[in-house]
């Protein structure tokens, strides 16, 4: 086991995989901007260093900056939490370079999963059953108008380099695909450098449904049910639970096995996230997370495991530490992220947050770097917290959910709490009856 860790992140994954360390006996070395340097992970952390200025570019994503520190405190291993160099192979290789172990899969699969028309294809050959569309990048207008033809509309241009809904467009018909197609490979060569796209099936009412897999390297991995995700606002998730409403058992371990028998076959190691649209019971292959997932709580809740922990374990080279007959899915649960943002426009809300109540009780968690007095920098991620609550089915979790956001008191600045006390009043919600399209078309209706 390592005897100490340098925490390559900021805000609530930093505190969370801080925790995590603490409760393993291992040492730890926060980083921090100049903004971040009263932050709660810096405060508790048994070593901190400043690796720059504000700007994610020049201190969360500064390699030379995070190797020095590294260097500077004898750190053996690094934790990336999720965002900045998570996913990041060449940061990986560094390290490794370096003599440090990157707790995350190999470079090779982060290189792998990390392009989308690559993964694709891999997950293909692995028996995971994919969204139909072009067998790689689609590079000319003629040949995606061919691959549209084939597969029929509506279609989805999409990045192969993209994520966050970025060089992401929907062609209805062949009048839309010539715009749909130019506005993506533009978009993506803004965001990521890089302007190739494929093209796949647009589905019209799909959930959003992603199964945890864990593998040891070694050719062993299980998986520890599934999550759904089909809240999102502009490709964003905003609400996840396990176990989705949409499936039955039968689906689950089904659709489990697969991914975690191709986890094997890869020889992964570590976390990692397979993602699907689910439509008609079918399931289709979108990508793979590489990295430990923001909405991985509520995973932890309903099979009692410590996800941060096991990464922790699997990359000192410990086997994993729960067979697949040993994983037991119970009860349900439910996150919500807290948002630094004004929950109708979606602006973001910096500042100091004057007044601070957490809800608590049985079933209760928060995850949240945010204390009285705390200031919010207007640099990063508006997430400020995720409140996750636990019940012996989803009635008692939506309940539990109500009574926990009622509590939960954030002065100072404007959060995202009162969009879900009202998204809680929906019969949708309280159904489960909701697709990847059901939030947009709901705050549209707001508007009106």
């Amino acid at each position: 086991m390592f005897e100490k860790i340098l925490i390559a992140n900021r805000g609530e994954i930093a505190l969370r995989v801080l925790r995590a360390c603490k409760e393993l006996g291992i040492s730890t070395v926060a980083v921090h901007s100049t903004a971040d340097e009263a932050a709660m992970h810096v405060r508790l952390a048994d070593e901190s260093v400043c690796i720059g200025p504000p700007p994610a570019a020049e201190s969360y994503l500064n390699i030379p900056a995070i190797i020095a520190a590294c260097e500077i405190t004898g750190a053996e291993a690094v934790h990336p939490g999720y965002g900045f160099l998570s996913e990041n192979a060449r940061f990986a290789e560094i390290l490794a370079e370096h003599g440090i172990t990157f707790i995350g899969p190999s470079p090779e699969h982060i290189r792998l999963m990390g392009d989308k028309v690559t993964a694709k294809q891999t997950a293909a050959e692995l028996g995971i059953p994919v969204v139909p569309g072009s067998d790689g990048a689609v590079d000319t207008l003629e040949e995606a108008r061919r691959v549209a033809s084939d597969i029929g509309y509506p279609v989805l241009v999409k990045a192969s380099a993209g994520g966050g809904g970025r060089g992401m467009k929907v062609a209805r018909d062949a009048t839309e695909l010539e715009e749909a197609f130019l506005t993506a490979r533009s978009e993506a060569a803004a965001a990521f450098g890089n302007d190739e796209v494929y093209i796949e099936k647009y589905l019209e009412k799909p959930r959003h449904i992603e199964v945890q897999v864990f593998g040891d390297g070694k050719g062993n991995a299980v998986h520890l049910g599934e999550r759904d995700c089909s809240l999102q606002r502009r490709h964003q998730k905003v609400w996840e639970e396990a176990l989705s409403p949409a499936l039955n058992d039968e689906q689950r371990q089904q659709i489990g096995e697969t991914v975690a028998q191709a986890a094997a076959k890869l020889g992964y190691a570590g976390a990692g996230t397979v993602e699907f649209l689910y439509e008609n019971g079918e399931f289709h292959f979108i990508e793979m997370n590489t990295r430990l997932q923001v909405e991985h709580p509520v995973t932890e809740q309903i099979t009692g495991l410590d996800l941060v922990q096991e990464q922790i374990r699997v990359a000192s080279g410990a086997p994993l530490s729960v067979r697949q007959q040993d994983v037991e899915l119970s009860g349900h649960a439910i996150e919500v992220r807290i948002n630094a943002e004004d929950p109708a426009t979606f602006i973001p809300s910096p500042g100091k947050v004057t007044h601070l109540h957490v809800p608590g009780g049985l079933g209760v968690r928060v995850d949240s770097h945010v204390y009285g007095e705390y200031v919010i920098p207007p640099h990063y991620d508006s997430l400020i917290g995720k409140l996750i609550v636990y019940g012996k089915n989803r009635n008692e979790c939506l309940m539990r959910l109500r009574r926990a956001l009622d509590e939960y008191v954030i002065d100072g600045v404007k959060t995202t709490i009162g969009l879900f006390e009202k998204l809680l009043k929906e019969p949708d919600i309280q159904d489960g009856a909701y697709d990847i399209h059901w939030l947009e078309n709901w705050l549209r209706h707001q508007q009106d």
